[in-house]
């Protein structure tokens, strides 16, 4: 709950009420511009907290730039964040730099700006593990955690992390709710350097393309640390001179205990001087250092001067074939390399193709055409001699650097149809996983036809939990394997990836990703000539406009898809785009126009014989009703889709309309008819697995509750939902603590 003072206001209302002063308004006034009582607003003024909506409506109006939807985002209290990775057990040596960078990063900053350092070197000289390891040294002294983010900016595909992404994850950890992030990037900047203008949060930005791409994430607080890492030294940014490291090779010393820490004591005192080769070999650089020296402990039986032979051998071979300046590094990604089994070996030119952020079982496999089972033994092989990293739960990493290898490998041993014909896998793999885990999440709904796969790609059996997580960590590889689809000319996949995956989009409402990847389905739609698909995305486009109120944006994505839709005689598609026209209306208070729009697509699901379609726009209509208080006809609507859905056993539809029944019968004051519609509800979400649709229910019942008096029973619904919206990340959670915080005032 938001800390109140002992006068009983807040740092929300003394703000809100200096910038009401600033600009001459008053409460009442600003009450009519935000569309909230001023018995509400009072609440507020007196200290209690914001729902996040308000607190939009507030920071819009009086154009406060984000300052106060920051303070309504520390309602909940202060936000502990550990976002920081493990540091390297194996790290070694960098005493001096560690020691200056801790000095450095455990003093107070000037007035606005953060500490900050920043790490450069060329790729493999350790700058992630210096930076992860120098804050974890100081992480004590940043009491409000650690935000980390690995911006990509040297990436194979060439695609860097995208800013205004970037903010929107950090703004979420924060504890700012989506529904209230602005779509822009200077807004999101804004916001992000209001949330933590009197937090001590490190933030570390590691693997930075340039200055341009960090000039958002900086905070504008001293008590902020910020840790850079990147391959080139960075201008622009306001860093001094004693404050930034370069990496180079390690010192020998260093480099030898490195190697002492994997191979053993014993080994190195046994041959001191084919060691220190070896160290040498590897250009003492911390990356092929660890895949060499695992390469030694592989193989205990064989001298390391006799390995180390075998290395120089191989530098041979590379140096006169290669122009660039990681001849060292190559050598020994080419040595571990040569040494693996032709499956494993295969397996890591063909991972090599994969350009996302992580890797899944899954998809190696598809990508080698092989069994889960044989697959995970694989990645295991190529995780134990360091080409690989383990993440845990079925999931790897590789260093940029290792990738590159691993593509050049795929490009001169595999040939051009083979690597076409893995990445359609890989494509394949993730669109039928998308759709499974998207079916699991919202089985109701009904999503573009999936012809059966050519492949034998292992589809997962979701239930709702394991197909959220799923989508959590695969939604960026999804939009990789959508912009590969268009890529090797999988063009219809393209477009029904993003659409396969809205569900789980429009539930996380995770626009940026949403909106980039159907961006990108539209163009593999058009490129397919497949306007069908086109009309489909530029739908779902549509939609994510309008929960981001770029309301001119949506409507003309609704209305081109409509278009498409009358010209392909898709008349059930027509509908759809009329049902989120009348959306627009409802958000416009066009009441009437959208009351005629869901009539339309009403008059189109009962001309096709679509009685679900049919139901829902029943529903609408009825809902466009109670929003023009003619309550009547709201009922006699609402009665009707109530009717068609049990009569066709569409246990979703059902509760879709109770919810709306029971918001009409509050209105005209029949609490106890309300209540019942609630429960029925209820009953019939639950029975659905609909965990959105069940804290929807709860939240709306406990008004009820609470305006009829009963308040401990609406406390006990308010809790439900809230625990519901809390797991799905559903901003309604902050409404809900508003809620209960005001009935726990009230019982006082």
């Amino acid at each position: 709950m938001q800390d109140r003072r002992d006068d009983g206001t807040s740092p929300f209302a003394d703000e809100l009420e200096r910038l009401l002063r600033k600009r001459g308004l008053s409460w009442r006034r600003l009450s009519d511009l935000i569309g909230y009582t001023p018995s509400w607003l009072s609440k507020i003024k007196h200290g209690a907290p914001p729902s996040a909506e308000l607190a939009r409506k507030c920071d819009q109006v009086l154009e406060a730039e984000g300052q106060l939807i920051a303070l309504a985002a520390s309602s909940g209290g202060p936000v502990r964040l550990a976002q920081l990775p493990a540091a390297a057990a194996t790290f070694v040596g960098r005493e001096a730099e560690m020691a200056e960078l801790s000095r450095i990063l455990s003093g107070e900053g000037e007035p606005g700006i953060p500490q900050t350092v920043a790490i450069d070197g060329p790729p493999g000289a350790g700058k992630t593990a210096l930076a992860l390891r120098v804050a974890h040294a100081v992480v004590a002294r940043y009491t409000d955690g650690q935000l980390y983010v690995d911006l990509r900016g040297y990436s194979p595909d060439g695609q860097p992390r995208i800013v205004e992404e970037v903010l929107e994850e950090f703004l979420t950890a924060l504890g700012v709710q989506i529904d209230v992030i602005p779509a822009s990037l200077e807004s999101r900047a804004k916001l992000y350097r209001s949330v933590l203008a009197d937090r001590r949060v490190m933030v570390v930005l590691d693997n930075a393309a340039d200055s341009s791409q960090l000039h958002h994430l900086m905070p504008g607080a001293s008590g902020c640390a910020v840790v850079v890492t990147s391959r080139k030294r960075l201008g622009g940014l306001t860093i001094q001179t004693d404050r930034r490291v370069t990496l180079g090779p390690m010192a020998d010393d260093e480099a030898i205990t490195l190697l002492r820490k994997v191979i053993g004591e014993e080994r190195v005192a046994a041959e001191p001087d084919a060691v220190r080769a070896l160290a040498n070999r590897c250009g003492n650089l911390p990356l092929a250092l660890r895949i060499a020296a695992e390469r030694v402990a592989t193989h205990p039986h064989h001298s390391v001067s006799l390995l180390v032979e075998e290395l120089a051998t191989e530098d041979e071979r590379l140096e006169a074939l290669s122009t660039d300046d990681s001849v060292a590094v190559k050598t020994v990604f080419s040595w571990s390399y040569r040494d693996l089994s032709a499956e494993a070996a295969r397996m890591f030119r063909l991972i090599g193709l994969h350009v996302g952020s992580h890797l899944s079982t899954g998809a190696a496999a598809a990508l080698a055409d092989q069994r889960l089972t044989k697959a995970r033994r694989l990645l295991d092989r190529l995780t134990g001699v360091h080409l690989l990293e383990g993440l845990g739960s079925d999931r790897y990493r590789m260093h940029d650097l290792l990738r590159v290898y691993a593509a050049e490998q795929a490009t001169l041993e595999e040939p051009q149809q083979e690597r076409t014909l893995a990445l359609r896998r890989m494509v394949d793999w993730y669109l039928h996983n998308s759709y499974a885990a998207n079916h699991a999440l919202a089985p109701q709904r009904h999503d573009p036809e999936l012809e059966k796969s050519e492949f034998s790609v292992e589809v997962t059996d979701f239930d709702y939990d394991s197909a959220l997580e799923w989508c959590e960590l695969e939604m960026s590889n999804i939009a990789m394997a959508t912009r590969t689809a268009v890529e090797v000319g999988e063009n219809v996949a393209a477009w029904k990836l993003p659409a396969g995956s809205f569900n789980y989009l429009n539930l996380r409402k995770r626009w940026t990703p949403w909106v980039a990847s159907h961006e990108v389905g539209v163009v593999g739609a058009r490129r397919a000539g497949d306007r069908y698909g086109e009309a489909w995305v530029l739908n779902n486009l549509a939609i994510a406009y309008r929960d981001l109120r770029r309301i001119d944006e949506a409507k003309e994505c609704f209305q081109q898809a409509r278009v498409l839709r009358i010209s392909l005689g898709d008349r059930v598609g027509q509908a759809w785009s009329l049902t989120g026209i009348g959306y627009l209306g409802l958000d416009e208070q066009r009441y009437g126009d959208a009351a005629l729009n869901f009539g339309e697509a009403l008059d189109i699901f009962r001309e096709v014989g679509d009685r679900h379609g049919e139901g829902i726009s029943l529903a609408n209509v009825g809902d466009a009703y109670r929003a023009l208080h003619d309550h009547d006809r709201a009922v006699e609507a609402l009665g009707s889709a109530l009717t068609l859905f049990r009569e066709i056993a569409d246990r979703y539809g059902e509760g879709y309309t109770l919810v709306k029944l029971g918001d009409t019968y509050s209105e005209l004051n029949r609490a106890p008819d309300a209540l019942e519609c609630f429960e029925h509800a209820l009953e019939a979400r639950q029975e659905l697995g609909d965990r959105w649709g069940e804290g929807e229910t709860l939240h709306k019942r406990g008004l009820v509750l609470h305006d009829s008096g009963q308040h401990d029973l609406a406390v006990e619904s308010f809790r439900a939902a809230h625990a519901i919206f809390e797991e799905l990340g559903d901003p309604r959670a902050a409404d809900l603590r508003g809620l209960l915080a005001d009935n726990q005032e009230s019982a006082l």
